[in-house]
């Protein structure tokens, strides 16, 4: 998950030099809004990144409930009897 936040915060930064470079603005101001941009699209990814943990995590229990399901109603199992 760190490293999630911290590709997030790599992308904020170089997206808030960006668009304060394409502005014209002073050095110091395009530190502050990078810094501000990091910040934020590191704690973005990190909602996002705990999103899609989730969801693959329950995708995972209901492809294993469904291969249970699969293998206790198979009428050919041996185990079945």
């Amino acid at each position: 998950m760190k490293l999630i936040m911290v590709f997030g915060g790599l992308i904020g930064f170089a997206i808030g030099v960006g668009f304060s470079w394409a502005q014209g603005s002073p050095w110091p101001s395009v530190v502050w809004r990078a810094a501000i941009a990091a910040l934020l699209a590191g704690l973005l990814l990190r909602w996002w990144g705990r999103l899609w943990i989730q969801c693959l995590q329950q995708s995972h229990r209901e492809r294993q409930e469904a291969s249970k399901k699969a293998e206790f109603s198979n009428p050919t199992n041996p185990l079945h009897q």
